[in-house]
């Protein structure tokens, strides 16, 4: 069995690397096989180039940071979405089928904390 690298959440927290990578692969692909104006080496190779430099560095920081991400979701603490720094937030269950319950149950007990407010507000 292969080792997966990155996992579905990794994945689509580089994205915003990604699209950009297909774009600019895209464009020197288009400029590499019609050449508009011609074949004129300086422009032509400068063109290239500022397309090529910016599509490995963007592909080597997409890697490495994807790498980052993965190591820390594995050795670190996971939160949930926007709660890191909120004090007393519990920590995210791994293991993808076995948290879903646990957000689902986390909704209910906002369910009841609301309804309990209300019930004070009442009662003053």
């Amino acid at each position: 069995m292969a080792v997966k690298i990155f996992d579905r959440e990794t994945i689509l927290d580089l994205t915003v690397n990604i699209i950009p990578l297909f774009i600019i692969g895209f464009f020197l692909g288009l400029f590499l096989l019609y050449q508009a104006w011609g074949w004129d080496t300086l422009p032509s190779v400068l063109m290239i180039g500022l397309h090529v430099v910016p599509l490995v560095t963007l592909a080597l920081l997409t890697y490495l940071s994807g790498k980052a991400i993965a190591g820390s979701e594995k050795t670190g603490d996971v939160f949930h979405q926007g709660q890191a720094l909120v004090p007393g937030a519990s920590e995210k269950e791994h293991g993808g089928a076995e948290a879903e319950p646990a957000i689902a149950e986390a909704g209910d007990e906002d369910e009841d904390e609301e309804s309990g407010t209300e019930e004070t507000r009442a009662a003053e």
